[in-house]
């Protein structure tokens, strides 16, 4: 199994940089790309590297490296811990940043933040976590974390002042619409225009044993009383190929699935999305959106030609993970007129095997 880089080379990647390091898109002539976002390249090649030795040791009983398309195992890097021993493993290996207080993980896909007691989640092992890494004072919290299925940084905090003020932070920013994480997507389609924002209420339903986000046009000020939120994203087409796209998204409000529903209500659902994906219809080549609410989840249905590009069959694309990263987070400098600091993750390995895959990496 694909790992992550050496503690050492993640934490260099995840140096403070200046807030005036810029992104840049720049396509080959064969359609690669060759520079994306601040660090893409640097993350992509990460996520390629040879497992260490200490992290095959950690990997859970029954994985496997995957050696071919027509493998069982088709998905790369992926880790489902049994027990909170080999989850407190996995986070130690995966820590790519502790500088005081604050320790920056690259979570896995399909670990939930908070669950039921006896689950296993990012909740969960940060006792142990906490131990581990000589935090014996204060137990570490969770500041800011993606959802289960999506991968990538997480902010944890030691001291409880710091996070209220990181917390803070991130409040302010939203409000002044100042975008603080950056995620990378692969999504089923082409975003049309390439580079804009969205903007939808949302409110949460429960539907089929789950709480699902669902749109709501025109919401009354008694709506938003009762639940419903006005949210807003923006995203940038950085390449495309295959009839799919690699997008750069930057939510501006906080809502569970809002990056997930936002790219299905532009007709291109993100890559591994077996929740919200079943929303968009096509008939006759041309796609369409579907009631949200009479629209139960499914897998998320990938045509002939994506499967053979992709080399899976349609029982591995139904157990295919969700392509949403989140790599990159800006935090405050230590004085108030210190440049923002710039927070790194590498990507999966499953992602940038698509990437390569799809042409859509160097």
């Amino acid at each position: 199994m694909d790992s992550l880089p050496d503690q050492s080379a993640r934490r260099a990647r995840a140096r403070a940089r200046p807030r005036g390091h810029t992104c840049v898109l720049c396509l080959l002539r064969n359609g690669c790309l060759t520079a994306l976002v601040p660090g893409f390249g640097e993350l992509a090649a990460g996520a390629g590297r040879q497992p260490t030795s200490s992290w095959r040791r950690m990997q859970p009983r029954g994985s496997r490296k995957p050696t071919g398309p027509g493998e069982d195992q088709p998905f790369p890097g992926l880790l489902r811990p049994e027990n909170q021993e080999e989850l407190a493993d996995v986070l130690r290996a995966v820590v790519v940043d502790q500088q005081g207080p604050l320790v920056t993980l690259n979570k896995p896909q399909g670990l939930p933040i908070t669950g039921k007691p006896g689950e296993l989640t990012l909740l969960s092992a940060l006792p142990q976590l906490s131990q581990s890494l000589g935090l014996r004072e204060q137990e570490l919290q969770i500041v800011r974390a993606p959802g289960k299925e999506a991968s990538g940084l997480v902010l944890l905090s030691s001291c409880p002042q710091t996070a209220s003020h990181l917390q803070k932070f991130f409040t302010h920013s939203r409000r002044t619409q100042r975008p603080t994480a950056t995620y990378c997507a692969i999504t089923n389609g082409v975003p049309a225009p390439p580079k804009g924002t969205i903007q939808m209420a949302l409110k949460l339903e429960h539907m089929d044993g789950m709480h699902l986000a669902v749109p709501v046009t025109s919401p009354s000020r008694k709506d938003i009383l009762e639940g419903v939120k006005r949210t807003l994203s923006c995203f940038q087409v950085m390449a495309t190929g295959y009839g799919c796209a690699l997008v750069q998204l930057q939510p501006l409000t906080v809502f569970p699935g809002q990056l997930q529903v936002h790219m299905a209500l532009q007709l291109c659902p993100v890559l591994g999305d077996h929740t919200y994906a079943a929303r968009v219809g096509t008939v006759l080549g041309q796609r369409f959106l579907l009631a949200a609410k009479s629209t139960k989840p499914q897998r998320q249905a990938l045509d002939e030609a994506l499967l053979r590009c992709l080399h899976l069959t349609p029982s591995q694309a139904a157990q295919l993970p969700l392509h949403l990263h989140l790599h990159r987070l800006l935090l405050p400098g230590t004085r108030r007129r210190d440049p923002l600091r710039e927070l790194l993750a590498p990507l999966p390995a499953y992602f940038s095997q698509t990437l390569q895959c799809l042409r859509l990496s160097p």
